[in-house]
């Protein structure tokens, strides 16, 4: 690959990486922002061929697809459920509120 067409795919990366930080869902977006601008300026002379070169563009391109997966348009079935009861009483258990409850229910089905 040529280096003006790994300079273009880099700057490319470099905008898909600020884009997904916008849709971030986090307090400290701003703060990820401004470190991913640091660390493109840190390494704008260094050689992506070289072995930290292709480390930095790797740590790059995993650091994209985790922004990513909170962008809604690359995952349109994101969804988070939770259990109806995500804390059970266990079997046998019973207080005032429960008995009083379960009365309740009693008197209702029996209507």
């Amino acid at each position: 690959m040529t280096s003006q067409a790994l300079s273009k795919d880099l700057l490319y990366l470099y905008r898909r990486l600020l884009r997904a930080c916008e849709t971030y869902p986090s307090k400290n977006r701003a703060r990820i922002y401004q470190s991913i601008r640091e660390d493109f300026r840190e390494n704008v002379n260094m050689d992506p061929d070289s072995p930290e070169g292709i480390k930095q563009i790797h740590i790059a391109y995993k650091g994209l697809g985790q922004l990513q997966q909170f962008n809604s348009r690359n995952n349109p079935n994101f969804s988070v459920t939770l259990e109806q009861n995500p804390f059970p009483k266990p079997d046998g258990y019973k207080d005032r509120r429960t008995e009083s409850a379960n009365r309740m229910l009693e008197k209702h089905d029996d209507s």
